[in-house]
């Protein structure tokens, strides 16, 4: 989320009432940008040209699971929160998830609106977050940069 931005959520459901109902609620709710999709291989391939902030997943879907997806998604935007929604809950998948793709948050269906907002909203503020850090970084390696060519022309300056 650039600043002054919308938040970008993208979700990723087989089911089009969940679809329908969670961005029914998120409208209601949040001044959110929120882009769905019932195709996990498109959502896939949106993620690799546009910035989101937090991606909410299906496990079980056809073509790709929901870990594949949230895969993808650390690996194109490894700052964005990734949000696990499911009614196949096992916990094996539970610990994979957590593991492997590091999930901010492992929901069962059905879902608490309250708590989905929650989780949606903390998702989006460590996305915000990551995105700050990773800029004052930046400006600090540029900034010792600087600082290290004064310093070496300092030395030659007194040689």
């Amino acid at each position: 989320m650039e600043n002054g931005q919308q938040p970008k959520v993208l979700l990723v459901d087989d089911e089009e009432m969940v679809l329908t109902s969670v961005r029914a609620f998120l409208s209601l709710e949040t001044d959110y940008d929120v882009e769905a999709f019932s195709n996990p291989v498109q959502a896939s391939e949106r993620l690799k040209t546009t910035p989101v902030d937090v991606v909410v997943s299906d496990y079980m879907m056809p073509h790709m699971n929901g870990l594949e997806l949230l895969r993808a998604a650390k690996e194109h935007q490894p700052e964005a929160g990734r949000i696990l929604l499911t009614g196949h809950a096992d916990k094996q998948s539970a610990i994979q998830a957590i593991n492997e793709v590091g999930l901010y948050q492992y929901l069962e269906k059905p879902w608490d609106n309250s708590q989905l907002l929650l989780v949606i909203n903390g998702a989006i503020e460590r996305a915000r977050l990551l995105r700050n850090l990773e800029e004052k970084i930046a400006q600090l390696d540029s900034a010792n940069g600087q600082i290290k060519d004064a310093q070496r022309r300092l030395i030659r300056a007194f040689l």
